[in-house]
């Protein structure tokens, strides 16, 4: 399944400092049961967006009215504890097509390229710059340019630079995901195939 080609992200950003938000925070354990990949955005953080009742509780950042955008930023060790891709679809389904946080779990951060949600990591004084642009002003924005890997602060130019694997770069920028990447260079591939001795 082909996702939205990710190539430079400029938008406002959500911000989560929580470190330690494991996968069952992110999506409880309970909203597992669909195998397709839509639907999960309703629960993403379903227990810190939601009282027993359904109503929103007030002070929780994704019912604040005044943040909004694609990018959420979240506390060191982002996407801890289980491996299930829910977690990242979640995300994704919710409209995040971005998530900051000065360490992600390897698992989730490879959940998260295969399905088009950009990790990006940054230096623990970068993260503090962010959360602090966006408490100084919640409509504060950033740029991700993920050819040149950089994470800008637009209204200061702060930047700062990011890793990511090459040919998850690559997936990311083509709209792949692993299935879509091996369609690309199937003449490649049959090619190669036909020169075998047999």
């Amino acid at each position: 399944m082909a996702y939205d080609k990710f190539n430079i992200l400029t938008s406002s950003a959500v911000p989560l400092p929580i470190e330690n938000v494991d996968t069952d925070q992110i999506i409880p354990a309970r909203f597992l049961k669909a195998t397709e990949r839509v639907g999960f955005g309703d629960n993403l953080f379903r227990d810190w967006r939601y009282n027993n009742d359904d109503s929103p509780k007030t002070d929780f950042v994704l019912n604040n009215p005044v943040f909004s955008g694609k990018i959420l930023v979240g506390g060191k060790n982002f996407g801890s504890g289980s491996s299930r891709e829910h977690a990242a679809w979640a995300v994704y389904d919710y409209g995040f097509r971005a998530v900051v946080s000065s360490f992600f779990a390897d698992i989730f951060k490879g959940n998260c390229l295969n399905i088009g949600v950009l990790p990006v990591q940054v230096s623990p004084e970068f993260s503090d710059k962010i959360f602090k642009a966006i408490e100084t002003d919640p409509k504060t924005t950033l740029e991700i340019n993920l050819p040149e890997q950089t994470i800008t602060i637009v209204a200061t130019g702060e930047k700062e630079s990011f890793d990511i694997n090459g040919y998850k770069k690559n997936n990311m920028l083509n709209g792949f995901d692993d299935i879509d990447y091996l369609q690309n260079i199937k003449q490649e591939i049959v090619g190669f195939a036909s020169a075998l001795p047999y």
